[in-house]
């Protein structure tokens, strides 16, 4: 069934095998891939009526793409043991951070992110951390507020003015103003009844 093998892709040169070679020299086989977006001329952001921007391509090997002066990330040659160093800490802050474990249900760290569920209310306490860091990225706060079981709309707007009320108050006092302090403690004994 040799007839049912694919062609290779079309573009740039390839050499046998299907290896991609170097567009400069047309000899070794290229390891650097330079995509550039190309704007009609006069046109900054390619806005201007009357032209699409185009896209170039370069495939290079190093030793071209060097000699081309292209900007690019140096590759970071880290030896073996370097490298095994890099796991070695890694796999020990794994075991640090899942050695954290509840005092009453037993749960470990690992435990909690395996099944995504806390066992007790002091779990909340023993995991705050990393918790913490999973509610932020969740539901982009650390604080709940939303609204209350069993409160309506009108309820939940006089909890929230109570609590406004309140921090003026608190600001009044520590302004030493007292009559304004006055007023607010009153207003706040009126929301009370309700």
């Amino acid at each position: 069934m040799a007839g049912l093998e694919s062609p290779p892709p079309q573009g740039p040169v390839w050499g046998a095998l299907h290896t991609m070679i170097c567009q400069a020299c047309q000899q070794n086989p290229a390891t650097v891939h330079v995509t550039e977006i190309v704007q009609p001329k006069g046109q900054a952001d390619g806005s201007a009526p009357g032209g699409q921007p185009t896209i170039q391509e370069q495939h290079l090997c190093e030793a071209c793409a060097q000699a081309a002066n292209l900007p690019h990330t140096p590759v970071l040659k880290k030896s073996v043991s370097e490298i095994w160093k890099l796991l070695q800490d890694s796999a020990k802050r794994g075991r640090r951070e899942a050695g954290v474990t509840c005092p009453e249900c037993g749960m470990t760290l690992l435990e909690f992110r395996q099944r995504g569920r806390l066992g007790c209310a002091r779990d909340y306490e023993v995991f705050a951390p990393h918790l913490r860091e999973l509610f932020e990225r969740i539901h982009g706060a650390t604080r709940h507020v939303g609204r209350g079981p069993g409160l309506d709309a009108a309820m939940l707007e006089v909890v929230r003015r109570r609590g406004e009320i309140q921090r003026k108050l608190e600001d009044a006092i520590r302004d030493e103003a007292y009559e304004a302090a006055a007023r607010l403690r009153d207003e706040l004994r009126g929301l009370e009844g309700r």
